[in-house]
């Protein structure tokens, strides 16, 4: 394409070299004022043209500015920070801000952006600005809904023409950004299943959420209003002059684990797939904002394994992981399960998200003998009612409790009923 617009350019500077001789052997040999007249305009307009290589727009600025597109891009001195992430299925609103250095007249720019997605997938972006008499302006554009996936823009490009539109210029804005399109989650309120077994083994708890303090003292902490004079820490509070309060370890609650099936052969469209990672999303929100340490257990072409924990070091990890994942993985996944679970403690807590349609005893009788309370969440979008029931009586037939999910916005309702 370079070699074509170059081959392009030097027919157009032949054609303006034989225009300008022509001019000029017509005032040579004519003579007039009428040649000279023609002469005169044909130098100004190449002048004009060939000047246009000057026009700044190979030393072009600018910078550029992201909103989601809910909201209105903000005016110009009114920027709003971005989070540099926003959820699944929502769109961006750009906006591309362009100083063109010099004084030769610019008519208008086009801009021409790339938003591309880890991965290889590339989106263009064409719109256009007219500068005012500062030689600035502003272009304005709206992606599509994004899926999930990490972004970033490429090089932006500038180019404009001379009024007559025989010669381009071009200048380049190297402006990297890059963000994250996390999977779309439902908040959830209550999961009354788990509240359950979590009480059945902290019987002695008042508050399932809250783990019971021990005896044994785990570091000093700022003083609370309310806190008991028998737990000021007194020597804390003398070295530092102000209040401290002893901090004590808490008892461990059962570890939680969510498990995503990743096999694309059980999936029918990747509608479906996304369902599954946002439930399991909305499953992790749920649990870390209960401030338990979870763990997430992703079969596919490669299984992986995030231990349970509180840090926020480990949660970025399986979101990182949630953002990028696919169904890339086939065939039966039991031995995969057994092997990652060789080492869940006995009273472990999981959640397996997974399409109805393909039989769950297998898996389900493997967290059975291991002692794992186990529940199936089953994605039945697309699924017929009988074969919803067949799912759920065979979940049955092994003492697991199955949920039905059709839709993302079903999951908190889903949750908060009694499960058979």
């Amino acid at each position: 394409m370079a070699i074509s617009r170059r081959r392009h350019t030097v027919a157009k500077l032949r054609g303006l070299a034989f225009l300008f001789a022509t001019s000029a052997l017509f005032v040579l040999f004519q003579g007039g004022k009428l040649s000279a007249a023609v002469f005169l305009m044909v130098s100004v307009l190449c002048a004009y043209v060939l000047s246009g290589r000057w026009s700044g727009i190979e030393r072009v600025e600018g910078s550029r500015v992201l909103a989601p597109a809910a909201r209105t891009p903000p005016a110009k001195g009114g920027d709003r920070p971005f989070s540099g992430s926003l959820e699944a299925g929502s769109s961006l609103a750009v906006r591309i801000r362009v100083r063109i250095p010099g004084v030769w007249p610019v008519p208008y720019v086009i801009v021409r952006d790339r938003l591309i997605r880890r991965g290889g997938f590339e989106m263009p972006f064409e719109t256009s600005l007219v500068p005012d008499w500062r030689r600035q302006g502003e272009a304005t554009y709206e992606t599509p809904p994004l899926r999930r996936g990490f972004y970033r823009f490429g090089r932006t490009e500038c180019w404009t023409e001379d009024v007559f539109g025989l010669f381009e210029h071009r200048g380049w804005l190297d402006l990297s950004q890059s963000f994250a399109v996390l999977p779309k989650t439902a908040e959830i309120r209550q999961w009354r299943l788990l509240y359950r077994w979590m009480r059945g083994s902290h019987v002695h708890t008042a508050v399932v959420w809250s783990q019971r303090e021990t005896t044994q003292i785990n570091g000093v902490r700022e003083y609370i209003y309310g806190d008991r004079v028998s737990r000021i820490h007194w020597n804390a509070t003398a070295k530092t002059g102000t209040w401290k309060s002893k901090e004590f370890e808490r008892e461990a609650l059962p570890r939680s684990w969510i498990v995503l099936d990743r096999r694309g052969s059980v999936y029918r469209s990747e509608e479906e797939f996304e369902l599954a990672v946002s439930v399991v999303a909305s499953l992790l929100s749920y649990l870390a904002r209960r401030d338990l340490a979870v763990g997430l257990l992703s079969v596919g072409r490669k299984t992986t394994v995030f231990e349970p924990a509180r840090r926020a070091a480990s949660r970025k990890e399986v979101w990182e992981h949630l953002i990028e994942a696919e169904a890339d993985g086939s065939g039966d996944w039991t031995d995969a399960v057994r092997e990652a679970t060789g080492r869940w403690p006995s009273g472990s807590f999981a959640a397996v998200v997974t399409p109805v349609g393909e039989s769950p005893a297998a898996v389900a009788d493997l967290f059975r003998k291991r002692g794992v309370n186990a529940c199936f969440i089953g994605l039945a979008a697309g699924r017929s009612p009988e074969e919803a029931d067949r799912w759920r009586r065979l979940l049955a037939a092994s003492g697991t409790p199955g949920y039905r999910v059709e839709s993302l916005e079903q999951l908190p309702a889903v949750l908060e009923e009694r499960v058979r």
